[in-house]
């Protein structure tokens, strides 16, 4: 019970989660720390279980420290005390006959009232409350006290993670906004060096750390990611549906990873039944058994915690919505949207940072799509409402004794909110419509569509499908309102009948990694074994079905370990990216290097000495990025700096607004105003770049301190061939990138590596007639039934070995890369 509504108290955050979210996922189990009382020095040399110390490491620094965290979770335990007796004191403890003057003739009309005559006294207050009120408060005294047991158990735990900060990292709680979390992440790689906190390795990576902290997070991406989760809904009039809620979220986290009956047999160790095939129906039945039974906890809960919902969200959202009516109406990204967006081994703030800056291109995206029959009806309303409310002000200001007429406030914000419900649907008079552009824009950002979105932008099936990542916030308060009735549905009727996806998904994708642990085999980044061809870079001959199987391969079982949406390639090089000092594996690291070295082979196609270049991918890429943004295109100004002739001659400049580049510093839907090419020109001239950045606020954007040099941009300054023409355009020297914000530099590296990868992907598809499997295939299928091809050894044993799954990998732009 007190799990359940562990789910419904997590407080909604304002239209969905933001930095700093409540871990949902309880890593606490056994003794955390062995201490070694000999030595001081040696107090951390054993930590049993890492993945909490890490989890709780992080959430330490995020939250600012001890105090925040402690006030925090302490001002919840009140916020909780204070919601539950101040709705007991609405509900019965107020006369509201007194308050609403049922009970008063004409002469005591206007006689004054105070609040205090409409407050009972509280022997009646006591009395009036019966056997179900009782009920509630029992259930909340047992679920507050459930609650401060466990603020008790994190002050112990995070005063010894305060400790290891002021001893060990050698930080003090008022440091920590001025260090990034890869700064901790480096000292807490050389205490590791120092005290042996992991015994099963020496050196931890940051692979390592990232997989112990992101461990469960990993295989829910991996599992939206093929189509395994969450749930879809096919309702009348409204279409397929994703359905996926705090609660719903917080149910199958308990289900598969931390709860009782979860296959883990701790935060580290996968069953040994679920790595043995001959286990799988048993083990699918258990888990359906399960699933039944939090199902029906969840009904018997579900009064409870709807209540809870409702009152909790009129706490919340009542103010907020009386203050800006059309709040509302704003977008948010939503929980599924999160988990589709999200790149395996990708932190809270680094998704947040990624989130927030596709956020404005989202918003135009989705606000250019208007109905007309809408908007006719939404103008109609909004004139006959503005028009009754524009009279009840002007008699309110008029005479004040107005406000005190029956109704008159009530209806003031009754005609407000729809006035400004309605401004929602009528478009911009100066609205441009660029739906392709924008639609770009949000990919740079995002960095996952589904292909079928190419050149569909304009279509309402995009815009619909593309709302289910995006929702209103409307939607996403109603969804949540609504969680408590229809999470019990969807585990009882719906998730139950995946129970053998889920139990194979854990057997086919669970590796076990040396000092780490069981982790999913997506988050490995392995482009071999689960990377696409169509993805990777060896775009002169993507390998067919006859090539497939001259490499001892079956084209069935590279659709059942590939991921989607090219999920692992721009996994690994975000990765790459966010963590320049992470020793990536050969693999890895040929598959960045290739991607390099046909971007540089692209550059130097641009810069022929044949005459104009063509419009190959890295144009089209980079014409993409420099339109995100002064900040984005100054930096992709300052790749093309130097000679203007070899910028004309190379077809970066079109002479038909006076020879302004492409890459400047505007946006794509900028006004072009007198003087405007001129600016340009400039700015290309004389590039700008970003002044160094203080301390302070390089923590909080939480971005690497320093640039990688695999990417891209880095690339195509220092690579390029010292008397080649394309000297006089890339620099050949290092010196923007120092003096360039790093965080900046990073996201426009990642967001240029995105269109690159997707334009490569696109060709090639498209070129080739490459038929890519992910194009025709949503739902992850059961290997055992649907692919008989995929031989799996020992079975029955355990043993987990599978025949070697050999990918195609870059060969060669590999082999061009190594020449060159």
């Amino acid at each position: 019970m007190a799990a359940t509504l562990e789910a419904s108290y997590q407080p909604l955050q304002p239209y969905g989660p933001e930095l700093g979210e409540p871990e949902e996922t309880p890593q606490d189990s056994g003794v955390m720390i062995h201490v070694v009382p000999e030595n001081s020095r040696a107090r951390w040399n054993h930590i049993e279980d890492l993945d909490s110390f890490f989890a709780r490491m992080y959430h330490y620094h995020q939250k600012h420290g001890f105090t925040c965290m402690m006030l925090q979770e302490i001002l919840e335990l009140l916020q909780f005390i204070f919601v539950v007796v101040f709705s007991t004191f609405l509900f019965n403890c107020v006369d509201y006959s007194i308050l609403f003057r049922d009970n008063f003739n004409n002469s005591t009309t206007h006689q004054k009232i105070s609040l205090s005559d409409a407050v009972l006294p509280m022997n009646e207050c006591i009395a009036n409350l019966g056997a179900l009120t009782w009920v509630c408060i029992l259930v909340a005294v047992i679920f507050w006290i459930l609650r401060a047991i466990k603020v008790m158990y994190h002050l112990f735990h995070f005063w010894d993670i305060k400790q290891f900060f002021n001893t060990a990292l050698k930080v003090n709680d008022s440091d920590l906004d001025n260090l990034t979390w890869h700064e901790i992440q480096r000292k807490v790689r050389e205490v590791q060096l120092e005290q042996q906190m992991c015994i099963h390795k020496r050196d931890l990576t940051e692979l390592d750390i990232y997989h112990r902290i992101l461990r469960f997070k990993n295989y829910m991406v991996a599992m939206v990611n093929k189509s395994l989760l969450p749930v879809r809904l096919h309702l009348p009039f409204l279409g397929e549906v994703v359905f996926l809620t705090r609660g719903l979220k917080y149910n199958i986290e308990l289900l598969l990873f931390w709860g009782p009956w979860a296959p883990f047999e701790n935060n580290w160790h996968l069953k040994e039944d679920y790595k043995k095939g001959g286990r799988r129906k048993d083990l699918a039945q258990h888990l359906s058994k399960h699933i039944l039974w939090v199902g029906i906890a969840n009904f018997l809960l579900c009064p409870l915690i709807l209540l809870w919902q409702i009152l909790y969200s009129f706490f919340s959202y009542a103010e907020v919505i009386k203050r800006e009516p059309g709040s509302l109406g704003s977008r948010c990204w939503s929980l599924y949207g999160r988990l589709y967006l999200r790149h395996f081994n990708e932190l809270d703030h680094e998704l947040n940072a990624r989130l927030n800056r596709a956020y404005r291109p989202a918003s135009k995206y989705m606000n250019i799509f208007t109905s007309p029959l809408m908007t006719i009806i939404a103008q109609n309303v909004a004139f006959v409402a503005g028009a009754c409310l524009a009279v009840l002000l002007i008699l309110s200001v008029y005479d004040e004794d107005v406000i005190t007429v029956e109704h008159v406030l009530t209806a003031i914000t009754v005609l407000g909110a729809i006035v400004a419900g309605s401004r929602v649907f009528i478009p911009d008079e100066n609205l441009v419509w660029c739906p392709e552009k924008l639609l770009t824009a949000v990919l740079a950002h995002v960095h996952y569509l589904p292909d079928s979105w190419r050149g569909q932008a304009h279509t309402n099936r995009v815009r619909e499908e593309f709302s289910q990542l995006f929702h209103y916030k409307a939607v996403y308060l109603l969804e949540e309102l609504l969680s408590p009735v229809i999470t019990p549905f969807i585990l009882c009727f719906h998730l139950r009948s995946k129970s053998l996806d889920i139990v194979d998904f854990y057997r086919n994708f669970t590796v076990e990694v040396v000092g780490v642990g069981d982790v999913c085999s997506f988050a490995q980044m392995d482009v071999r074994r689960h990377g696409n061809p169509a993805w990777q870079t060896n775009l002169a001959s993507p390998p067919g079905p006859a090539e497939l199987m001259q490499h001892g391969m079956h084209t069935v079982v590279d659709q059942d370990a590939q991921a989607e949406d090219g999920k692992t390639e721009l996994s690994l090089v975000h990765f790459t990216l966010t963590n320049p000092e992470w020793q990536p594996p050969a693999d890895a690291e040929n598959f960045v290097a290739a991607l390099r070295s046909q971007a540089r082979r692209d550059a130097n196609q641009l810069l022929g000495t044949t005459g104009v270049g063509a419009v190959n991918p890295l144009y089209s890429s980079l014409h993409s990025v420099s339109s995100l943004g002064a900040g984005f295109s100054s930096l992709v100004a300052s790749v093309f700096r130097g000679n203007t002739a070899a910028l004309a001659a190379g077809g970066l400049m079109d002479s038909s607004v006076g020879m302004m580049p492409l890459f400047s510093t505007g946006t794509v839907l900028s006004n072009m105003g007198s003087g405007a090419a001129g600016d340009r020109l400039h700015g290309l001239a004389e590039p700008m770049v970003f002044s160094p950045t203080v301390r302070g606020g390089l923590s909080r954007a939480e971005g690497p301190i320093h640039s990688s040099d695999r990417g891209l941009l880095y690339s195509l300054q220092q690579g390029l061939p010292t008397n080649s023409v394309g000297n006089s355009m890339f620099g050949t020297g290092p010196d923007m990138v120092p003096e360039t914000d790093p965080l900046e530099f990073t996201a426009a590296d990642m967001s240029l590596s995105t269109l690159y990868l997707h334009e490569l992907h696109h060709r090639q598809v498209h070129r080739r007639g490459y038929q890519d499997p992910g194009l025709s295939r949503s739902v992850w299928q059961r290997p055992h039934q649907d692919m008989p091809g995929i031989r799996e050894l020992g079975d029955e044993s355990g043993d987990m070995t599978r025949h070697a799954e050999r990918t195609p990998l870059l060969d060669a732009a590999t082999k061009s890369a190594r020449t060159s």
